[in-house]
C-alpha cells in the first residue's frame, strides 16, 4: 500500500502538474479575474521552477556535502551503494544508466582505491509494471565485467524505497558482517532520508554523497540567472519529492 501511495504521491507533487493544473482551471473559467489570477500564479511558478539559479540554491540548502575521497580516513568493511540508477532493456539485454550512475561509479572508484572492502548494492524493482526485474543482481553483473571479484559483492534485492533498503540491509549485516564499518554511498540530495532510515534500523553509517545538483562554486552568468532551463524542472521535482518523502519518513517513524 505504500509502495502504491508514494508512486501516487510522486506524481501529486510534481511541479509541472500544479502549473498544468493551474492553466486548466484558468481555461475552465469563466470568471475573468479568477482566470488572470490562475494564470498570473501558473506563469510565476513557470518562471520559478525553471530558474536553474534557484534550484542551485534551494540545492545546496538541502544536500549533505561531499567530501574528498581523500578524507575518506582508514578502510571501510563495506560500501552501501542505493539503488534507483538504472533502467533495464530486456529485448536488449542492455543497461540504460541515469543520473544516479555516479553512486556506482563511485564505489567501484572506492573499492579500487582499497577504501572499502566490499561493495553491497540494495535495491530490487521500483516498477509496478516489471516487479520481476531486480536492480541489485543487474549491477552485479555490470560490476562483474569490471573485474570485481564476486566474493567481494553483496547484493540485497527485494527493497521497494529506502526504508526497505535499510531494513533489510541491517539484516544481512547483523547477520553476515556483524560490526562492520560502513559508508554509505547515494546522491546528495538522497543522503539526508538514507542516513535516517539506516540510523533507524541500527547501522551507524558515514555518509559518502554523489552526483550532487549544486556542486562546485556559485554560479553568476546571466543565462544561470534569468533564462528559463527545462533542466530545472527535474532538479526541482527530486527535491520537492525528496524533502515530502523525508517528512513523511520522520512523521511515520522510518527516519
Amino acid at each position: 500500500m505504500f509502495f502504491w501511495f508514494s508512486k501516487i504521491l510522486a506524481f501529486l507533487i510534481m511541479p509541472i502538474v500544479w502549473i498544468a493544473v493551474l492553466m486548466l482551471l484558468a481555461l475552465l473559467s469563466k470568471d475573468m479575474r479568477r482566470k488572470r489570477k490562475l494564470l498570473f500564479v501558473g506563469l510565476v511558478l513557470l518562471l520559478v521552477f525553471s530558474n536553474s539559479f534557484l534550484l542551485d540554491n534551494a540545492m545546496r540548502l538541502w544536500e549533505v556535502k561531499a567530501v574528498k575521497e581523500s578524507d575518506v580516513t582508514g578502510v571501510y568493511d563495506v560500501g552501501i551503494v542505493l539503488g534507483g540508477m538504472i533502467l533495464f532493456d530486456s529485448q536488449l539485454d542492455r543497461i540504460q544508466f541515469s543520473k544516479g550512475t555516479d553512486r556506482i561509479l563511485q564505489a567501484v572508484q572506492l573499492y579500487k582505491d582499497k577504501k572499502i572492502r566490499k561493495i553491497l548494492i540494495t535495491s530490487g524493482s521500483g516498477s509496478i509494471s516489471y516487479p520481476e526485474i531486480k536492480e541489485a543482481p543487474i549491477l552485479k553483473r555490470y560490476l562483474l565485467t569490471l573485474n570485481i571479484p564476486e566474493e567481494d559483492i553483496i547484493l540485497e534485492s527485494e527493497s521497494k524505497n529506502t526504508r526497505e533498503n535499510a531494513l533489510f540491509t541491517s539484516l544481512m549485516l547483523k547477520k553476515e558482517l556483524p560490526n562492520a564499518r560502513c559508508l554509505l554511498i547515494t546522491s546528495a540530495f538522497h543522503m539526508r532520508r538514507g542516513i535516517g532510515c539506516f540510523k533507524q534500523a541500527g547501522i551507524e553509517v558515514t555518509p559518502f554523497s554523489t552526483d550532487r545538483f549544486s556542486g562546485g562554486p556559485r554560479k553568476w552568468d546571466l543565462d544561470f540567472l534569468f533564462i528559463p532551463n527545462v533542466d530545472a524542472f527535474q532538479g526541482w521535482t527530486v527535491l520537492i519529492h525528496e524533502v515530502t518523502g523525508y517528512l513523511i519518513y520522520k512523521i511515520s517513524g522510518y527516519d
